[in-house]
This record gives C-alpha cells, structure tokens and sequence, in this order.
C-alpha cells in the first residue's frame, strides 16, 4: 500500500485498516511458529504497512497540535 492511498483514507478508515493488518500480521507469525506458512516475506510487507499507516496517523494527529514551548521559555514566564 502506498503512501498516496493511505492518506485518501479516512481516520477511521485508516485505523481500521492498521487493525485488520495487526490482525493478520498476529496470524502470520503464528504460523510462523507452527511451520505452515506459505509466503513468509508476507510478514515484511504487512510490518511496513502497519508502520506507514501509524506514521501517517500520526502525522494526521499532530496538525492540529501547537508546537510544545522550550523548557527555559516556560522557566522564564513562571
């Protein structure tokens, strides 16, 4: 999944998606362990899916967000 078709998704969308990967990421290193997986390189890509979902989620939650004021700038208003 690129980028580009991650950020047309919606949040929900988005979340649900990182759910229904962590879910099958879950089921692929089971059958990992038991021996019986098919396309073990599966598990790479699912990993990297969940990663570019969660950045762009995150990415997403900080837009609204103000940068946090240095610690001395704080020191020096109290």
């Amino acid at each position: 999944m690129k980028a580009q078709d991650i950020r047309e998704l919606t949040e929900k969308e988005r979340q649900e998606k990182v759910d229904d990967l962590s879910q099958e990421f879950f089921n692929l290193k089971f059958q990992l362990a038991t021996g019986k997986i098919e396309n073990p390189s599966r598990l790479r890509f699912i990993r990297r899916d969940i990663a570019r979902l969660k950045t762009i989620l995150g990415e997403s939650a900080g837009r609204g967000a103000k940068p946090a004021e240095s610690t001395k700038e704080s020191a020096d208003k109290a």
